[in-house]
């Protein structure tokens, strides 16, 4: 039989939640720079084009 974990209280709540938006935001941040970055923030030009060029096209996105 499984066992759910629940939160005892509010600060494990409010951490538990923080690290679920760390991960969400960070996973978001991946994605921007592997899918539509083309050096406008990484500053390196096409070189982060270039270096996720396969998984680009993996994911279905537009690069050419």
């Amino acid at each position: 039989m499984a066992t759910v974990h629940t939160p005892s209280n509010t600060t494990e709540s409010a951490a538990l939640a923080l690290a679920v938006a760390a991960v969400i935001l960070l996973a978001f941040l991946v994605l921007y720079l592997v899918g539509f970055d083309q050096g406008a923030i990484s500053r390196s030009g096409m070189y982060m084009h270039e270096l996720m060029h396969d998984g680009r096209h993996l994911l279905g996105l537009p690069c050419h």
